[in-house]
């Protein structure tokens, strides 16, 4: 996966936005004005890419003992948010179900009223 894939899959999905909150380096992916994924694109650029993505806390721990690419979220609460580095053990299948799995979680935390309007 490269920038752009992971761009347009995050993109595809319903009532995300993109947004740069912090500094013009932190692209950040939101449904419902809610945080999902967070990347850097200087690490992009260094071929060093990584993302931080929201995960179930109990899921969050057997994932970072699965997996050498899955660490506890840089800058982020380490209970509910995993940094997963790509060119490692998760695969790009793998990646989209991390993506995947933590748009679901934000999306399910919004209220009914900001989900109706979502779908």
């Amino acid at each position: 996966m490269n920038i752009q894939q992971l761009y347009e899959f995050c993109l595809s999905k319903k009532g995300v936005t993109e947004h740069f909150p912090f500094d013009e380096d932190t692209l950040v992916f939101k449904v419902g004005g809610k945080m999902f994924c967070l990347t850097s694109l200087k690490q992009w650029e260094k071929d060093e890419p990584s993302l931080n993505l929201k995960c179930d806390p109990d899921k969050a721990e057997e994932l970072r003992a699965q997996y050498e690419a899955i660490k506890p979220g840089y800058h982020m609460s380490k209970k509910h948010w995993n940094t997963v580095d790509f060119h490692s053990d998760v695969n790009d299948k793998m990646m989209c179900e991390l993506i995947n799995d933590s748009y679901d979680l934000v999306f399910r935390s919004l209220t009914k009223k900001i989900q109706s309007e979502i779908i």
